[in-house]
Order: structure tokens, then sequence, then C-alpha cells
């Protein structure tokens, strides 16, 4: 039931025409107070003539300037008015007011969230693109100053210029990468394969990085028989390559990287776990940002682009599939993606 206190035209034309044929019958019947038939006819004609005129004024005023307000307010003018005002009254405007405020409230405090990352993602780049620039700038300016006609310092600053040309194409690669991701224009080739293999085949490529580091990479135990799932090959293994290479560069020497296989009903939960230095409770919202690092010096001196997790987020959502990551500092980090499982090869 609507509370008394509900305004709308329809109740102000009727009070306000019962208030005139009242005040009409009383100037009628000044000099006799009794009542007459011929009285209480001309009120409720007056009655009758005052609501009609007073509804068709109001009610063209009110729902003027209440359409006007939804049109200011970019509402979906005909909708909301059909539903909540013509049919209801005014406190029903003021609720579809108040959830308009809060959804631009919401919208313009996640403005300011996605204008500060924006900032400090145009920084994170310049600073990422300026680091590499100025080696090989210095490199070049020696060289050209009489360094070249070193031969053993040609080679030396030729090979350092290199590495840091390779360094600005990883960035730029990524940066296109997960440009195409974010606009979909990247289409994913799913397929149907053999994760365990894919797993084997990583192992063996970052055998040599890993041992560098003293640090294995093991499965948590014998998979002797085939796990399919359905995705894109080239996208899942450059998610697990990111994901083994984290651990490999933030592990403890001499520790270990586990993979492992879980199957959760049409879902294959793919684990990579290592024995590192864990990952805070601060820095876990910011973990899958472009550019965050969680160790900028150890990060930076592996050569990464720090959009490695940015990457695997992005793909892992173009599978509409989710990540996981479980971490405590000290001990190590977990991080986890689903995959849809497959029954044909």
């Amino acid at each position: 039931m609507p509370s008394n206190n509900n305004f709308s035209p329809y109740k102000f034309s009727l009070l306000s025409s019962i208030y005139i044929a009242l005040g009409a019958y009383f100037v009628i019947n000044y000099n006799d107070l009794s009542i007459s038939i011929e009285s209480v006819l001309v009120s409720f004609i007056i009655f009758v003539l005052s609501f009609l005129i007073l509804q068709l004024r109001v009610r063209k005023l009110f729902f003027e300037r209440i359409r006007q307000i939804y049109k200011d307010l970019e509402f979906e003018t005909d909708s909301l008015i059909k539903t909540s005002v013509i049919d209801s009254d005014i406190n029903s405007f003021s609720k579809d007011l108040e959830e308009f405020v809060k959804l631009k409230r919401t919208e313009i405090e996640t403005l300011k969230k996605e204008d500060i990352y924006r900032k400090e993602f145009v920084g994170n780049v310049a600073h990422e693109l300026k680091t590499p620039l100025f080696s090989v700038q210095g490199y070049i300016s020696n060289l050209l100053d009489g360094a070249m006609d070193d031969k053993e310092l040609l080679k030396k600053y030729l090979k350092r210029a290199e590495k840091s040309v390779e360094r600005l194409t990883y960035i730029i690669k990524d940066l296109d990468l997960i440009t195409q991701l974010e606009s979909s224009t990247l289409k994913l080739e799913v397929t149907s394969f053999d994760i365990v293999k894919l797993a084997n085949e990583i192992i063996e490529d970052l055998e040599i990085s890993a041992s560098e580091r003293n640090i294995k990479i093991i499965f948590n135990k014998i998979y002797d028989t085939n796990i399919l799932v359905e995705a894109d090959r080239n996208r899942i293994e450059q998610v697990m390559i990111n994901l083994i290479t984290n651990s490999i560069n933030y592990g403890s020497e001499k520790g270990t990287t586990e993979i492992s296989f879980e199957s959760i009903e049409e879902k294959l939960i793919v684990k990579v776990n290592d024995n590192g230095e864990g990952i805070s409770e601060e820095d876990m919202p910011r973990l899958f940002q472009r550019f965050f690092r969680v160790d900028i010096s150890r990060s930076r001196s592996q050569g990464g682009s720090g959009l490695g997790l940015a990457i695997v987020k992005h793909i892992i959502d173009a599978h509409n599939e989710n990540i996981y990551v479980q971490s405590t500092v000290g001990i190590g980090s977990e991080f986890s993606f689903s995959l849809k499982k497959s029954k044909v090869l």
C-alpha cells in the first residue's frame, strides 16, 4: 500500500477540486445554509469541471517537467515514465533518481580509478621504454666518440645495445598482444590437445634457465595418461611459460617449481607452485596490472617486459576461464587457472 504522504497529480487535482467545490457551495449558500438540490448540483458540476481542468493542466505541466528531467539525466524516458511516474507517484520518481545518483557515483569512482591507472600506465610505459632506449643511445654515442676503433669495446657495446633492443622488442610485442586481447581482435584457435605433453615441452625449454638458479621443475606425480583440454594451444603455452618463468625468477635458489593438474567436473585446474618469497596481501590486488612488479630490481634484471601476468590474465579471460592466486610471504605462491576438458584429441 502506498503511504498517505505520497504525492501525485491525481491526488492534487482531487483535493483541490473538493476545496473549490466546497468553497463554491458556501458562496452560493452564503445567506442560506440549508441544503438544496440546486446548490449541491452546481457544486458537483464545479467539482467535476475543476477536477478535469486541474487534472489536464497539472498532468501536462508535471509530466513535461518530469520528462525533461529524465531527458536531461539521460534516462530511458518512455519506459521509466510509464512504469514509475504516470502510474504511480513522485516517490517512484525519487527512487529512480536515487538509483541514478548511485549509478553515477559508481561510474565516477570507476572513472577516477581508471584515470589513476591510466596515468600510472603512461608513466610505466615511458619508464620501461626510456631505460633501454637511453642504453642504446649511450652505447651508440660512445662508439661514435671513438670507442668503435677499439674492437673489444665495439663488440661489447654492440652486444649490450642488442640486449636493450631485444627488451624493447619484448615490450612492444607484449603491448601489441594486450591491445589485441583487450579489443577482442585476436582470434583464438581452439583445438583439443594434451596438456601434459605441452607441459613437458615447456619444462625442456626452461630447463637451462631453471638450472642457472638451481631450481627443479617437477610434476606433483607421474602423469602416464593424456589429459585433454579445449583451448588455444599457443596461448596456453604462453600462459604456462609466463607462470613457470615467474616461479623460476621469484623462487628460492635450490628450490622447486611444481606443476599439477586437478580435475573438477568439466574443468581442469592447472597449478604452478613455487617455494619462493611469496606475495604480500598489499600487492595482490595489483598483481595482474600492466607493468606492476613485486620486486622491481629482480624482475628488471631478468629482462622481462613487466607485462607477463597481465597477458596471462587476458588470455585466460579470452577463454572465459578463471585464474587464481594463493600466496604466503616467505613460503611461496600458487598460480592456477581453469580450462575446459576435452574427450577427443
